[in-house]
């Protein structure tokens, strides 16, 4: 915490990916969006990117973690063979999240999850995913333009939030298969898709769609305005935080 304050830390992508990436050794850049610093700015919190570096002293430091979208992961952490060329990841960013969301697990602090961010956590508590969705379902869930509606379990965040159904965004490539142990879906697809969770017992949460961009000044009223869920999350951090500062 500081000011009363809540420090989240903001998993960050890079440019590994990108045409334009260099090659020289050393030249990775850290990029993030702004959209998840801003919602978190505007519901209380303080962000704090990650920058790929200090595991330890990032669990320690923060009061949360939020895991980010982007690229997917890579299919080795599930024990799977490449499906085809369409799947591409990033082993840094991979090794250095799967590592960062063990150490909050450690500290039994917050972690949310966005779209890349549900399916890490999903993979590093045991469970799997599809690597592509148009190879394997048949379905197209990479389209910025597209709003899709989704049903949220009844009892759930979600479902507490913003009521039994309302339309999402849809910008992913992967999507979860198997729900690890303790995990619990909180909303579907039309199709089915798991597009939230949230675990039985620790204070760990996600969603396939994108909230950061379903807020704020990238609101645009085909959807609820999702800033009541960043809110929660960061109310929640505060509390934890507060939680053991009394335990102390």
């Amino acid at each position: 915490m500081i000011s009363g304050k809540s420090v989240i830390c903001v998993s960050n992508t890079s440019d590994a990916l990108s045409p334009e990436a260099s090659k020289v050794p050393g030249s990775r850049k850290i990029v993030s969006p702004s959209a998840y610093l801003r919602a978190i700015d505007l519901a209380g919190g303080v962000p704090l990117l990650t920058s790929e570096c200090c595991v330890s002293e990032m669990a320690e430091l923060c009061d949360g973690l939020l895991l980010t979208g982007g690229e997917d992961i890579n299919p080795a952490l599930m024990n799977e063979k490449l499906l085809n060329s369409s799947v591409k990841w990033d082993d840094i960013r991979d090794d250095f999240e799967m590592r960062l969301f063990s150490a909050f697990m450690e500290k039994g602090k917050p972690v949310f999850g966005i779209c890349r961010g549900s399916q890490l956590i999903n993979v590093a508590m045991g469970g799997s995913l599809y690597q592509d969705l148009v190879e394997q379902l048949g379905y197209v869930h990479m389209n910025t333009k597209i709003r899709h509606g989704v049903r949220a379990e009844k009892g759930s965040l979600l479902e507490r939030l913003f009521g039994e159904s309302f339309n999402v965004n849809s910008t992913h490539h992967q999507a979860v298969k198997d729900l690890a142990p303790g995990l619990v879906c909180t909303a579907r697809s039309v199709e089915g898709i798991v597009e939230g969770f949230e675990h039985q017992s620790l204070p760990v949460f996600a969603t396939q769609f994108h909230p950061e961009r379903l807020t704020n000044i990238m609101w645009d009223s085909r959807t609820p305005d999702f800033a009541p869920l960043f809110k929660y999350f960061v109310d929640l951090c505060a509390q934890k935080a507060a939680e053991k500062g009394s335990e102390a």
